[in-house]
């Protein structure tokens, strides 16, 4: 583990550091493509199995109730949501993409797809492959040595779908190096294995690298003929291990719709079209409570691979920062959510708000009146969201951090845009890239920095483009609402939303506000840019940022003496809180820069200011 926690601690400090490129212990390579748009995208194809569509109220549910939630999560400033699916009785009654989040598109899962993993598990020990029983080191057998016999002895299948092996080799494993199997057999325990919760998404991994090991298969060449093909799911990419080893706790980017299908699938006991796709009695087993779990996660207990709900019966398959399926088997409803809210676990803000309009006392019928007038106003609701209504406003909100955007006149927006065109700008500092942070340890998708800022104009449209390493990102700012574009990250593919506002501070200076939104993921990289007459200077932040981050490496470095050498001398030393100002100043970092002047340009000529 002293190799785990030291790999962690160097990571940690390369960044702090400034460092740029590869500064992790794991060999990169590109994965993720470009999400599939197609000529369906929008308007799926028939073998997609799209979902059918329902006016609320014939379904039993009000129209208003449904605008009424989407108002409350647009509208809390805790809750990042982007988008939003209910379904009940097999039938869509609400979807909204939150602008600049656009309905449809796939998204990072993140935990939720452990769920998906114990399915897969399910279906292995129905072939008669696998046993719950099994322990862990025999199924490795070709990597059994007299030390991992000893600790990991007691290990068994059942104990990674519950989350109580209580081996140490734990999230920070991913930073370590390139075998993730052979970091988790040389573990120690950090608890009696089967007795005390410990959340750890390796268990699942090694539950993914289970399915390889017996099969010969990734987990999703092995769920492709047995769940992907039957249930019209192909938007679907997952990510693996340096080995090859499908993630399985976490790296499955997967549309609403096709998440949504997934809680339906549980919802009728593994059967989806007359195909009995999993098991009905390891349904069954899975979505019972298995374990307790700290309050601070849940109050209702953990399945396999499954957080049970607070409604009676009902289960999540949950994922950190908002994404969730909520399935109520007692409605025949699943409600779907992705966000980029600061909340790891159930306990948040973001489920507290679905569990007020679907759990405390929401009992609906069969079917209700048809309400023409509250359909209208859940419409309008949606199409506000989705920024596609023009209109007068039906729900107040702020602008940029949740204050009132300050109005400014085309004529001086052009004034400004024509300031910028054709300016470049050569940073001082370049340890800072336009993925954030999160989302760069996440991918082991490192920066090269950005080492120039430019501007170019075409007529009213602002185009920025950032030079990082040898690649330039250009990226078209929208002011009234984001412009969406595909960009290459070390050839990885991640679609961003930009979006600029522009404003004066307290010294007169034209600030930029520019907020760069990652549409398949929970991040969004912002910045605020100050100009001067011939310098700038570039104020970054991002969200979910300091607070997960932090909350991330608080938990790392309180872990007394096994916390590794670095951490435990900050510690020791009294520099918790300079380590934590260092932090703080890394993922908000400050850059400055100057213009570079045209060789051409005349002497003594100044460029008036705006």
């Amino acid at each position: 583990m002293a190799k785990t926690e030291l790999a962690v601690a160097e990571l940690i400090w390369n960044i702090i550091a400034r460092k740029t490129g590869n500064v992790g212990k794991v060999d990169f390579f590109p994965q993720k493509p470009a999400f599939p748009f197609g000529a369906g995208f929008g308007k799926q194809e028939e073998e997609e199995q799209p979902l059918e569509r329902a006016v609320p109220e014939s379904q039993g549910v009000s129209s208003a109730h449904l605008a009424a939630f989407l108002k409350e999560l647009a509208l809390h400033e805790n809750v990042d949501i982007h988008q939003v699916m209910v379904v009940r009785n097999g039938r869509v009654i609400c979807e909204c993409g939150f602008e600049p989040y656009q309905p449809g598109l796939w998204h990072a899962s993140y935990s939720m797809c452990k769920s998906i993993t114990g399915m897969a598990v399910g279906m292995l020990i129905q072939e008669g492959r696998l046993r719950l029983q099994d322990k862990v080191i025999d199924l490795f057998g070709s990597r059994k040595n007299l030390f991992n016999i000893f600790r990991l002895k007691d290990i068994t299948v059942e104990h990674l779908l519950t989350m109580t092996s209580c081996v140490s080799f734990n999230e920070t494993g991913i930073v370590s190096g390139n075998d993730w199997v052979r970091g988790y057999l040389e573990s120690g325990l950090v608890g009696i294995a089967g007795k005390n919760f410990e959340y750890n998404s390796m268990n699942s991994y090694m539950l993914s690298a289970i399915i390889t090991e017996i099969t010969g298969e990734t987990l999703m060449e092995y769920l492709r003929p047995r769940l992907w093909e039957p249930m019209g799911i192909r938007r679907i990419f997952w990510e693996t291990c340096p080995k090859g080893i499908t993630k399985g706790g976490w790296g499955l980017f997967l549309c609403p719709e096709d998440a949504a299908k997934l809680g339906m699938l549980y919802l009728q006991h593994g059967n989806w079209k007359g195909k009995q796709l999993v098991p009905q009695d390891w349904v069954e087993a899975s979505c019972k409570r298995h374990t307790d779990t700290p309050s601070v996660m849940s109050n209702y207990g953990y399945g396999y691979q499954m957080w049970m709900g607070g409604r009676e019966g009902s289960f999540n398959y949950n994922g950190m920062l908002g994404q969730d399926v909520l399935a109520y088997p007692d409605l025949n409803m699943v409600v779907v959510t992705n966000a980029g809210s600061k909340e790891l676990f159930q306990n948040c803000v973001l489920l507290g708000i679905v569990k007020k309009y679907f759990e405390e006392g929401f009992e609906p019928p069969a079917v209700l009146p048809e309400d023409l007038r509250g359909q209208i106003m859940l419409q309008h609701v949606i199409e506000e969201l989705e920024g596609r209504r023009t209109g007068l406003p039906v729900i107040e909100k702020g602008g940029w951090e949740k204050r009132k955007a300050v109005y400014v006149r085309s004529t001086l927006r052009q004034n400004r845009i024509r300031f910028l065109n054709g300016r470049i700008y050569e940073m001082n500092e370049r340890q800072v890239g336009l993925m954030p942070l999160l989302m760069q340890v996440f991918h082991n998708n490192f920066t090269d920095g950005i080492r120039k800022i430019g501007f170019m104009a075409s007529g009213n449209r602002l185009f920025i483009h950032l030079y990082e390493g040898e690649e330039r990102i250009s990226l078209e700012i929208g002011f009234v609402k984001a412009v969406a574009a595909n960009v290459s990250f070390h050839g990885e593919i991640y679609r961003i939303g930009t979006k600029g506002e522009f404003s004066t501070d307290e010294d007169g200076r034209m600030v930029l506000k520019i907020d760069f939104a990652f549409l398949e993921e929970a991040c969004r990289r912002k910045v605020k840019l100050y100009f001067n007459e011939d310098s700038l200077e570039a104020h970054w932040d991002e969200t979910p940022g300091k607070e997960v981050i932090m909350e991330g490496l608080d938990s790392f470095t309180d872990l007394g003496g096994k916390m590794g050498f670095l951490m435990n001398t900050i510690k020791e030393s009294g520099g918790i809180d300079v380590f934590h100002l260092l932090v703080e100043r890394t993922v908000q970092p400050v850059c400055t820069g100057m213009e570079i002047k045209p060789e051409d340009k005349a002497a003594g000529e100044i460029r008036p200011y705006i």
